[in-house]
């Protein structure tokens, strides 16, 4: 069998047609631009993946992250068996280059789509280490787009994609979520990429074998980082999220609906996010209101902490726990509060926790003991 390689340079007495110089000049083109159409693509790509990813657990979300997972399965393995040709003195194919640009296109849906769902999910103040790796391995992608080409890069960018996908994964089809589900997810991820990482030793022996012990040590870094983040409850709660939360005088439930009543907010609080002040008799109860998102096979248990700051001690105290069940597949998320007399004025919060310590939603508010109450408006909570 005679191999012919058509977009090679260099073919003696081929003599190139019209397509053939479509494709030439095509090519040198986006070779010519590529940094700037990577950057376009960059910016396209997380503004769809910000309108298309409404919810974790849709069939649409499922297929776009399959596709960036087989993407990479079949481009990361196909260069790898190019340059192991070459390295046997076969010569390079001209369109040799989209392959990494196709797995920088995949590696970036990736990322986009984590900053996206894991954004929703996290609070802030506690999982901005995890939201900070995460922005930069998505800058990085971009940023050094030319190791693309380079196995041990690609692969251990490949296996932290897979690691943060399975995360969230595994809970929506196994409908649990805990530290035993994130163990599966662990085994899921680790099995997964011991598959991609046998086909790199089936199709480029002596290269892979040159290379695997860094991306060994890369993946097993991947690995212990996530772990830690996970068990220091830095790792945001995905496929939870909070909808909808907040601190009022009184919660009920009226067909179908919620209503509350609460204070006026100032526009410090309505705006800009400032803890509220709520005046309330001594011994009056407040209500804790949290809307829940989860998939719809998984049931969980949601935990509102109540917690009091000790100046004294410099801590926060914790005055009391309340957990309830919530069901997954409501948009709008599973509704829920909790109530709790209060007597003592000072910087209160409630923390809206999985049952394993992973925290949802974070509610700060001030309390003022007074005597007479404060004037009150209705609202309908979503």
């Amino acid at each position: 069998m005679v191999e012919h390689f058509p977009e090679e340079e260099g073919v003696p007495g081929s003599s190139p047609g019209p397509s053939t110089d479509m494709y030439r000049k095509l090519f040198s083109w986006i070779q010519k631009y590529e940094r700037h159409l990577s950057a376009l693509a960059m910016i396209a790509g997380f503004v769809c993946d910000n309108l298309l990813f409404e919810r974790v657990d849709l069939w649409q979300t499922q297929l776009w992250l399959a596709s960036f997972s087989l993407a990479c399965f079949i481009t990361i393995p196909w260069l790898h068996f190019i340059e192991a040709r070459v390295a046997r003195g076969r010569p390079r194919p001209r369109w040799r280059f989209l392959l990494p640009l196709i797995t920088q296109f995949a590696l970036g849906g990736f990322w986009s789509a984590f900053v996206i769902f894991y954004g929703r999910s996290a609070v802030f103040s506690a999982s901005w280490p995890f939201l900070l790796l995460l922005f930069l391995v998505f800058l990085a992608n971009e940023y050094f787009h030319k190791y693309h080409s380079r196995l041990v890069f690609t692969s251990v960018l490949f296996f932290f994609a897979l690691y943060s996908c399975t995360i969230f994964e595994v809970p929506i089809y196994t409908g649990t979520i805990g530290t035993w589900t994130f163990i599966e997810s662990s085994l899921v991820a680790v099995c997964l990429f011991a598959l991609f990482t046998i086909l790199l030793r089936i199709l480029g022996r002596e290269k892979f074998l040159a290379d695997v012990q860094r991306i060994r040590v890369g993946a097993l870094c991947v690995l212990v980082v996530i772990n830690v983040f996970y068990f220091t409850n830095i790792l945001p709660p995905l496929p939870l999220s909070a909808e909808a939360a907040g601190i009022y005088h009184s919660v009920t439930r009226v067909s179908g609906t919620y209503a509350a009543t609460g204070e006026e907010e100032s526009w410090q609080v309505h705006y800009l996010g400032f803890a509220p002040v709520l005046h309330i008799i001594s011994g009056e109860s407040l209500y804790a209101y949290s809307s829940v998102f989860a998939p719809t096979t998984l049931t969980t248990a949601i935990v509102h902490r109540w917690q009091l700051f000790d100046s004294s001690k410099k801590q926060w105290v914790t005055k009391s726990v309340i957990n309830y069940h919530i069901v997954g597949g409501r948009d709008g998320g599973y509704r829920g509060y909790s109530a709790v007399p209060i007597s003592e004025e000072g910087e209160w919060r409630v923390d809206v926790e999985t049952i394993d310590g992973r925290l949802i939603a974070r509610l700060p508010f001030t309390v003022e003991i007074v005597t007479t109450p404060p004037p009150e408006t209705t609202i309908t909570l979503d």
